[in-house]
């Protein structure tokens, strides 16, 4: 059975990717589902003003209504206002991308960025966008920091889903995989060289609940770049500022949690105001 509310879910994510949208046959096949039911699912999107059908061409697109409560879902969170000077700084002091990927589940996502690069030959990158795990240096670099097995069951589960795009060097099988996670934590950040893309290399280190190595990771905060530019020795020279940036981003995840969720909601309402004065 294939409930509603994935059928939405998987036309949103398909509309996600086509801004200009696509016409109701082209979705039907895409989701191998019958068109009077894909017209079902747009006529409740578009009457709830998540999508428009486009009266020259009939495609169908995603309105700015879901990336309206994506922003409103971040600004809630706090991070991209208290992690943005931490990721500026970063991007200036390295001349590269930096950007912040967060862990959600069983996946990271790309939240926030800041360019170094103001001329010349610069790499760039959509925010937004779902981690690719065994394949990028954020992605190793939180793998690294779970259980082996855990981490590969991850990796077996959506890891290899798809390889188009990725780069020579992307690890196709989990003994690659274990292997890289083995080097990352020796290292004690992540790093890949044309492994999510072709053409680009990357170093990544952890950002934890709290301080300590033994603080489960929450984020990670990277540097990409051109891989002229990103050779060895450079990579090498950049992993103390990015480690600075780790740490301060630790310090201040995201205010302190909230400041620990609001001291534990005031000490559960002072204990229920002493078990009701007892």
């Amino acid at each position: 059975m294939y409930p509603p509310a994935r059928r939405t879910l998987d036309l949103l994510e398909l509309l996600a990717d086509a801004p200009d949208g696509l016409g109701l046959s082209a979705i039907a096949a895409r989701l191998g589902l019958a068109k009077s039911v894909v017209h079902r699912l747009l006529a409740g999107l578009a009457e709830r003003g998540f999508a428009r059908q486009d009266p020259a061409t009939q495609h169908y697109a995603l309105t700015l209504k879901l990336a309206a409560l994506g922003f409103r879902h971040l600004s809630a969170t706090r991070i991209e206002e208290v992690c943005q000077p931490v990721l500026d700084r970063l991007a200036a002091d390295s001349g590269e991308l930096a950007r912040l990927a967060v862990v959600d589940g069983g996946h990271m996502t790309w939240v926030a960025k800041a360019q170094g690069a103001l001329a010349g030959l610069r790499y760039d990158a959509d925010a937004g966008r779902d981690v690719i795990l065994h394949a990028t240096a954020v992605g190793k670099t939180w793998l690294a920091s779970l259980p082996e097995e855990t981490a590969l069951a991850l990796v077996a589960r959506t890891g290899f889903a798809t390889m188009a795009g990725l780069g020579p060097r992307a690890a196709r099988t989990l003994g690659a995989v274990r292997q890289h996670l083995r080097e990352t934590r020796k290292r004690g950040c992540g790093e890949a060289v044309e492994e999510g893309e072709p053409g680009v290399a990357a170093i990544a280190a952890a950002v934890r609940a709290s301080p300590g190595p033994a603080a489960p990771v929450v984020a990670t905060v990277s540097i990409a770049g051109p891989l002229a530019r990103m050779n060895a020795a450079r990579r090498a020279a950049l992993r103390p500022p990015l480690l600075a940036a780790a740490d301060d981003l630790t310090a201040v995840w995201p205010v302190r949690a909230r400041h620990a969720r609001a001291a534990a909601v005031a000490g559960a309402s002072a204990d229920v105001e002493t078990a009701d004065a007892q």
